[in-house]
């Protein structure tokens, strides 16, 4: 940040006072991490530019689901996904999608069908873009729900072969969710 601001490259102090705000969040900073991520995307998008604005807004909504504030998230979903439709910047769109369903669940457990689909849709976009690391994380949110609903063989079967395409990186947040909930599923 002080190297952007030194050159006088606003876009780049934007980013990184979002960068900046949930690593404030990841140490427990609450609602002053998000204002600062909040600041970090009104600034960027004061520059003109609206490059990386889906994958701001998908850390925001993150942050609000953890902070068990669904509704605000949701609402960050839903300004990234109309970005995404507005720019074609797709690099985000299926961890926005699995975001929506994840946000849908936490908002309201009777939201379990509409959340699958943002989950079935997150596997599609991730699958036709060749994104691994999307469709297990998609994957995994969409067996835990199958899980929760009795589906258990379902949910091994769409899990397993997703899993298993991973050679290397065992120890990642995301393969060891994957492993614990296939063993639960075992």
């Amino acid at each position: 940040m002080g190297i952007a601001k030194e050159g006088g490259v606003a876009l780049l102090v934007a980013w990184a006072s979002v960068l900046r705000g949930w690593a404030l969040f990841q140490q427990g900073g609450g609602a002053t991490a998000i204002a600062e991520m909040r600041k970090g995307i009104e600034d960027s998008r004061a520059t003109g530019a609206s490059l990386l604005d889906p994958y701001w807004l998908a850390l925001l909504a993150s942050v609000h689901g953890q902070l068990g504030e669904a509704e605000d998230g949701l609402a960050a979903t839903a300004e990234a996904l109309a970005e995404v439709a507005e720019t074609g910047e797709r690099f985000w769109q299926a961890e926005l999608h699995r975001l929506k369903g994840q946000l849908l669940l936490e908002s309201d457990a009777a939201n379990k069908p509409e959340a699958e689909v943002c989950f079935c849709r997150a596997i599609e976009i991730a699958r036709s873009q060749k994104a691994k690391s999307w469709e297990l994380r998609a994957a995994t949110s969409l067996s835990r729900l199958w899980q929760q609903q009795r589906k258990a063989t379902e949910a091994r079967d769409l899990l397993a072969p997703v899993y298993a395409w991973f050679t290397e990186g065992s120890d990642t947040p995301d393969l060891k969710d994957a492993k614990a909930l296939l063993d639960e599923l075992s």
